[in-house]
């Protein structure tokens, strides 16, 4: 590996709700609506490769996700529009395809650890910008890469990557438990019609921007989840079962993934993950004494 290489750690991403807001230009394109960035997340390795790194026979993946080779379309853009070869390693311990936004943190943080490893002149509004368009233009999010950046809970009131959308977020904290059923391939949703989805968000949003707190973003998931059509059986039964134990559960957008606050799923009955509410936003890593990775949680 190069002495230039560098890594980003950026948060996983639960959507509660959301609209769709399609454009032309993907930098003003994505979604209005709220989510809780998590204390799990995504470590990116960008290691740069110059023409004198590769031998001809040189079959070796250039991405990969916890070990596996793989394809990752929106790091892919991420790479072209930096004009940048180099080796990328995607390492979570998030389920892939479940709703955790796996793929945007994949982009931000290739876009954030590229450019510290080259040293190029690019602002962190600049490597969103990037992120966020290459997430758009793949189709495999519209908004998961703001609110990664900015962590904590964010509001997403105008769609759009920094210069077009706008954020707030509800100031607190807490413990997040979750469980998976398995995937739900974001594409073939945001390539649906989500006319009546979005309809649904703006409701969601409407009534969290009217009470900013936890309890009412959960509350507004629970009921966007339902009259968007997108509650699957496993996931009602789990929310429903959070629900008669006086827990607070709704579902991940898009993943048939239930999330839930304090120990909701637990008291439930379930054998949950455990994460928090995740401060910050995506950041560059320190590297420890070995040279590896290193961030706080």
């Amino acid at each position: 590996m190069s002495d230039d290489r560098s890594s980003a750690f950026v948060p996983g991403h639960v959507t509660a709700f959301f609209s769709a807001h399609p454009d032309e230009n993907a930098h003003a394109a994505g979604s209005r609506g709220a989510g809780i960035a998590l204390s799990d997340g995504v470590t990116v390795t960008v290691d740069p490769v110059t023409a004198s790194d590769v031998a001809p026979s040189d079959a070796s993946p250039r991405q990969t996700v916890n070990g596996e080779s793989a394809t990752i379309d929106p790091v892919t853009l991420v790479l072209s529009r930096l004009d940048l070869d180099a080796q990328v390693t995607v390492e979570t311990e998030l389920p892939i395809g479940a709703g955790f936004g796996v793929s945007g943190a994949a982009a931000l943080g290739t876009s954030l650890a590229a450019t510290d490893a080259t040293g190029d002149g690019y602002s962190e509004n600049d490597l969103v910008r990037i992120a966020h368009a290459a997430e758009v233009e793949a189709g495999t999010g519209l908004g998961d890469v703001v609110a990664q950046a900015r962590g904590g809970i964010p509001i997403r009131l105008e769609p759009g990557a920094p210069g077009y959308g706008t954020l707030d977020g509800v100031p607190a904290t807490e413990r997040i438990e979750y469980v998976t059923f398995g995937e739900l391939p974001t594409e073939s949703v945001l390539t649906d019609d989500t006319a009546d989805l979005s309809v649904a968000g703006e409701r969601a949003l409407t009534t969290l921007k009217e009470d900013p707190t936890l309890p009412t973003l959960m509350d507004a998931s629970r009921t966007f989840a339902r009259e968007a059509g997108l509650l699957v059986p496993a996931v009602a039964e789990a929310i429903g079962l959070v629900d008669d134990v006086g827990g607070e559960a709704s579902m991940a957008m898009l993943g048939r993934t239930v999330f839930a606050l304090g120990t909701g799923l637990s008291d439930a009955g379930y054998d949950p993950t455990v994460c928090r509410v995740h401060p910050g936003g995506s950041r560059v890593c320190e590297p420890d004494r070995n040279g590896s990775p290193t961030r706080r949680r």
